[in-house]
């Protein structure tokens, strides 16, 4: 994180020594970086502002080093700094910007996006092209994008008017410096925060069709991913039209966004605005939105949770709740993500919204019935079982006045629990997710996060995995695609799927008359394969013809190709067979005896995360020397320790140790630092930093053994390993 006290790109060092403190004595710091007299000034004024109680006072040495006296609240005894107190030091607020928690649903897509993912095989080619909208043929199918890049959505339109690039820009420079959205980042030192900046530049590329193909394009924007510490996590590139196209050649746009920043409805939100923008001129009249994010914010920490938890307590899905809509399989042997899309025409749409409302429920209903009956059916289960997959709600239907319209991550996806009876009339499992839809929506503020947080689990539970696995205690064994919540993936929170029903969100009929005016049409976007953030996304959206458009989205290292398209195909065809289905008595294992013959789809076993290492030597290093110890952890800027081992020239062994690792290790570590005055070193980049500050808090220390901890910001890894280097080179104890 860079500020005006620390330059663009630069990376801050903190030293500290855990020593005791006499009573009221301070806990002494030093900072070692590219801060003058006046910038350490600033930062020290800031935290004394933030932080009232502790003590702050400065001492400046030279330019680069300054120490710093941190008095705690509390006299006696040595002290642990809060972690929002080491962020504010680690990563200073930028000038004029305003710090806000990340939480809940938004915690878990940035721990996804920060944790490193293997390197797979290729993705499939493909273009990611979706003719759904135009095309009334009952099926079409999308590649994945072959692209790496991890968490990242993408938008694409086909600019239909006069495109002026200049104004093109401008309109959205209009909307960054509107949207405080826009300019925000995250910072994760310490604690998760959303860093909201008063400056912003809008991140536009143009392209010429000589220069890269639609297909090429995709992926290369793909792998290019964000800089989550950077603002700017949402971007626009434009693919200029073929010359000499013809009539209908049109420029292309892409819109790529983070989804740890903005919900789809959000990015609609923001698009809307632009428009707005573009019709007058590349000018958006007014000042900054309200309410906004920070107010958002401000009416979330203030909920009473206990009407919440009460409920939460009875509506958390049992632990053998079937949530995988596969059988165990092997491994796919592919990797990358895949879509598939299928359009109901605007007849078979208006036929199954007719069979709901008949039933006193809405389409949605129906589209949570049939993937309730297809878990259910993956589950393999004689008699009734409960079911549990995630649907998606938008948090913007709250007791906030203008919610509404804040452009974010407002929406989370809840866990949805129903009981399958194949013996029972389909009319009671549509009225049992129509009514647990209703129940959810009371609480669209939650996440699974605080879920997880109101429900604990009994000891004999297992502990949180990567997936499903057989529910605990006594009773018969364990049911196929059961397992416990905890184990889901990372969006579904509450099972391995998520569900999802987009409403439409059209341009108002003014702002497109005023468009039209201007020979611009306002083309509906459409979805490239994004991150599913989990093994499978089901979305569903009208279409402007009337037609319900069927969206599959993947993880193909967990689903593969053969098995998504047999998935998307049967939840196709019992949508398209339920309207059949008039008479009160027809049940849920009729409809499901349509899918008789066919074989149910596969999924790869969940594999749990290799465990980590308890120590790693890195580096031998001279018997008598100091122990440098690198602490890992979850959002260390990739690959800033292996610059750092690299450049090291001393004679230190370094060894690295995880964060969270077995008791007994940094003991072990301290035995290998021998005789008097000789030193353990425990450092880390960014949270790496944080977690060696709490083992040293927590381990005892060893007798004749000095201990320092060196503590980095976050930056991009060269920055990172130079920071950690100058901390580490202070600290060193001076060759005999």
């Amino acid at each position: 994180m860079s500020s005006q006290y620390v330059p663009q790109g630069a990376v801050l060092a903190v030293v500290y020594e855990p020593v005791p403190l006499p009573a009221g004595g301070p806990l002494v710091l030093e900072l070692r970086g590219p801060l003058g007299p006046a910038d350490a000034e600033t930062v020290a004024a800031r935290l004394a502002q933030r932080h009232r109680a502790f003590g702050v006072a400065l001492d400046s040495h030279r330019p680069g080093h300054h120490t710093l006296r941190l008095t705690p609240p509390a006299a006696g005894g040595c002290a642990a700094l809060p972690a929002d107190l080491l962020a504010d030091l680690l990563a200073p607020p930028p000038p004029g910007g305003e710090i806000l928690p990340v939480t809940g649903h938004q915690q878990t897509l940035l721990r996804a996006a920060l944790t490193p993912t293997p390197a797979g095989t290729p993705a499939p080619a493909g273009t990611g092209t979706d003719s759904s909208d135009s095309s009334d043929s009952s099926d079409s199918s999308d590649g994945g994008d072959g692209g790496g890049g991890g968490l990242v959505e993408q938008l694409y339109w086909d600019w239909s008017g006069p495109f002026d690039v200049a104004r093109f820009a401008a309109a959205w420079q209009s909307v960054v410096d509107r949207e405080c959205v826009l300019r925000a980042c995250f910072d994760w030192v310490a604690a998760p925060r959303l860093v909201l900046h008063a400056r912003a530049e809008a991140d536009i590329a143009v392209f010429s069709p000589a220069a890269v193909t639609w297909p090429q394009l995709l992926r290369r924007d793909r792998a290019r991913g964000f800089v989550l510490h950077r603002p700017g996590l949402l971007r626009l590139t434009v693919l200029e039209a073929e010359p000499g196209g013809g009539a209908g050649a049109a420029p292309r746009v892409l819109l790529t966004y983070h989804p740890a920043l903005l919900d789809e409805r959000g990015v609609h939100l923001l698009l809307r605005e632009f428009y707005r923008a573009y019709a007058g001129g590349g000018v958006l009249p007014g000042g900054e939105r309200r309410p906004d994010l920070r107010d958002h914010a401000r009416w979330l920490a203030g909920q009473d949770t206990t009407a919440a938890r009460q409920f939460w307590a009875r509506a958390a899905p049992p632990p053998r709740a079937a949530a995988r809509p596969g059988r165990p399989g092997g491994a796919t042997g592919q990797s990358g993500p895949g879509l598939l899309r299928t359009r109901l025409r605007a007849p078979e749409t208006f036929r199954l919204r007719s069979w709901a409302a008949l039933r006193g429920a809405a389409e949605s209903s129906a589209l949570h019935l049939v993937w309730a009956l297809l878990l259910y059916r993956a589950a393999r289960a004689p008699g009734p079982l409960p079911v549990s997959f995630g649907v998606q709600l938008s948090g913007r239907d709250i007791a906030l006045p203008g919610a509404a319209g804040i452009p974010g991550l407002l929406d989370s996806p809840l866990p949805m629990t129903v009981t399958v009876d194949p013996a029972a009339p389909l009319a009671d499992l549509l009225h049992q997710v129509r009514d647990t839809l209703l129940d959810l929506a009371a609480y669209p503020w939650a996440s699974t996060e605080t879920i997880r947080a109101w429900t604990p689990r009994p000891p004999t539970t297992p502990a949180p995995g990567p997936g499903p696995g057989p529910a605990p205690g006594p009773g018969p064994g364990p049911v196929a695609g059961c397992g416990p919540v905890a184990g889901c993936g990372p969006v579904c929170g509450a099972g391995s799927t998520l569900v999802r029903f987009d409403g439409p969100l059209p341009l108002p009929k003014a702002l497109r008359s005023e468009l039209a005016a201007q020979g611009v049409h306002a083309d509906t976007p459409r979805s490239a394969a994004g991150a599913t953030g989990g093994p499978v996304t089901l979305a569903a959206r009208h279409d402007s013809a009337g037609g319900l458009v069927l969206g599959l989205f993947y993880d193909r290292a967990q689903l593969a190709d053969e098995d998504a398209a047999a998935l998307h195909s049967q939840c196709v065809r019992l949508l398209r067979a339920l309207p059949e289905y008039r008479q009160a008595e027809a049940s849920a294992g009729q409809l499901l005896d349509l899918l008789a013959h066919s074989a149910i789809p596969r999924m790869a076993r969940p594999v749990p995360p290799p465990p980590h290492p308890a120590l790693t030597v890195l580096r031998p290093g001279h018997p008598h020397a100091d122990v440098i110890c690198l602490v890992t952890a979850p959002g260390v800027p990739a690959g800033s320790y292996d610059l750092f081992v690299r450049g090291h020239r001393g004679p230190e062994q370094i060894v690295a140790v995880h964060g969270d690792g077995a008791p007994g290790v940094l003991p072990a570590v301290l035995h290998q630092a021998p005789g008097p005055g000789r030193r353990l070193v425990l450092c880390g980049c960014g949270p790496g930093g944080r977690a060696a500050y709490e083992l040293a808090q927590r381990t005892p220390h060893a007798p004749g053994a000095a201990a320092a901890v060196v503590m980095t910001g976050i930056g991009d890894a060269a920055a990172c390993a130079s920071a950690l280097a100058r901390g580490v080179r202070s600290v060193l104890t001076p060759p005999p």
